[in-house]
């Protein structure tokens, strides 16, 4: 009996010290990291979490909201792009359509940002033309507030939106109420063109304004660059209408058949407030010149005179604009010889 009590107590020795052999951890490295916690949330600094459409459609209204009255610059610029992407995309995501996009963002061209400007200028070359035209008169009135604007820098980069507009809606821009004369009123404005201002205007007929941005460096670019968008705008208002085919049935189309057009009878004005000579529609070719050559034509020529002396940029400018002074008034009266 005390013999087996002894072998077992033995066998248990042994088997502890066999233990101790086989179970004793390594050491443990250097970077090691203790895993073994336990925590009951983890926060992630990034997400992007995609839900169904119509959490989608928030996400982009939200974002619509954000890129027109955020605060911080990187996040109406971020915001834009964003709009951009989806607009871009095909198919193209946009729930609340071209007019809804125009409505919020149309203040931004005067936005103090720099780059929030150019990402603006992108997302309106991603809009469909057609859904644009309809909007002209509106965007229209935050350009010219651009065109007018006390940064020159704004100045600059509004020119461009009117450029982006010229070439997806240029018949709208020269023909819609007070497309014509109140876009050439900016642009005289801007560039010191101005016959209304008497007190200002020097022998030549034009105002001192146009050299306020010539104590700058970019100035002799900023004003050269005026002067080549007016020239832009002034052919797209004297380009000759194209001639409708012969079609045997087009009075009875014009009768019965639904307009192609919004608004085909704005021109009419049957429930708008009276319009003034400066927010009149001049829906064609002939009135645009009877109107500029009563109103605008001695004094841009005049300026146009003063800019080629200038020479260098602004001279090569102001012959661009000559040039489109003799396409679109080529069958009216001459130019006045100087």
């Amino acid at each position: 009996m005390g013999s087996s009590n002894r072998k077992k107590k033995e066998k248990k020795k042994d088997f502890q010290k066999a233990k101790l052999k086989v179970g004793k951890a390594n050491a443990k490295a250097a970077n090691f990291t203790d895993t073994s916690f336990k925590s009951k949330s983890i926060n992630v600094n990034q997400q992007t979490l995609e839900g169904d459409g119509s959490d989608s459609v928030e996400q982009f209204k939200q974002t619509l909201t954000t890129a027109a009255t955020a605060k911080p610059d990187n996040l109406r610029r971020d915001a834009l792009s964003y709009i951009t992407n989806q607009i871009s995309a095909k198919p193209p995501n946009n729930p609340v359509g071209t007019a809804g996009v125009l409505t919020k963002l149309l203040p931004l061209i005067s936005d103090v940002s720099t780059s929030v400007r150019a990402h603006l200028l992108r997302l309106f070359r991603v809009l469909p033309p057609s859904e644009v035209r309809p909007h002209v008169e509106k965007i229209l009135m935050y350009i010219r507030g651009g065109m007018t604007h006390l940064a020159a820098d704004i100045r600059s980069d509004t020119l461009n939106v009117m450029e982006w507009l010229l070439e997806v809606a240029g018949d709208e821009v020269v023909s819609c109420p007070g497309g014509w004369l109140k876009t050439l009123n900016s642009f005289s404005s801007m560039l010191g063109w101005n016959p209304s201002v008497g007190s200002a205007m020097n022998s030549q007929g034009w105002t001192s304004g146009s050299k306020s941005t010539l104590g700058t460096k970019k100035g002799p670019e900023a004003q050269a660059r005026q002067i080549q968008v007016l020239a832009r705008f002034l052919q797209a208002g004297f380009q000759p209408e194209t001639a409708a085919p012969y079609n045997p049935k087009a009075y009875w189309d014009n009768i019965y058949r639904l307009p192609a057009t919004a608004n085909p009878f704005a021109y009419l004005n049957l429930f708008g407030a009276p319009r003034d000579e400066d927010n009149e529609m001049y829906p064609d070719r002939i009135s645009r010149q009877r109107v500029f050559d009563a109103k605008w034509r001695s004094s841009i020529v005049a300026g146009m005179d003063g800019a080629k002396k200038e020479g260098g940029t602004v001279g090569r400018a102001a012959a661009l604009l000559g040039k489109a002074l003799r396409g679109g008034l080529g069958d009216s009266a001459p130019l006045p010889v100087r």
